[in-house]
């Protein structure tokens, strides 16, 4: 009996552990305005965009991209084809 006990309080504990710490582990969805709010930087509206959209990356004319050094692609070409993160 006593063993039932101890195996019994010893479970008792995991499954409240066990509780506790996979109370926060929802995943955060965004939602389409929320997404759309966060494209409106230079990266995601001049003429040429950066692929990887590297903050503060946009530019009016053909070029490299300062950040990760990646050439600035034209925004329509970028959209096109479904390409839309």
């Amino acid at each position: 009996m006593k063993k039932f006990r101890t195996i019994l309080g010893a479970m008792l504990v995991i499954a409240s552990i066990t509780m506790v710490s996979c109370k926060d582990n929802k995943k955060e969805v965004l939602t389409e305005t929320e997404t759309n709010a966060e494209n409106q930087g230079k990266e995601y509206t001049s003429a040429y965009v950066c692929p990887m959209h590297c903050e503060d990356s946009g530019s009016d004319k053909e070029g490299k991209c300062a950040t990760c050094g990646m050439t600035l692609v034209k925004n329509e070409d970028h959209t096109a084809n479904g390409h839309t993160h």
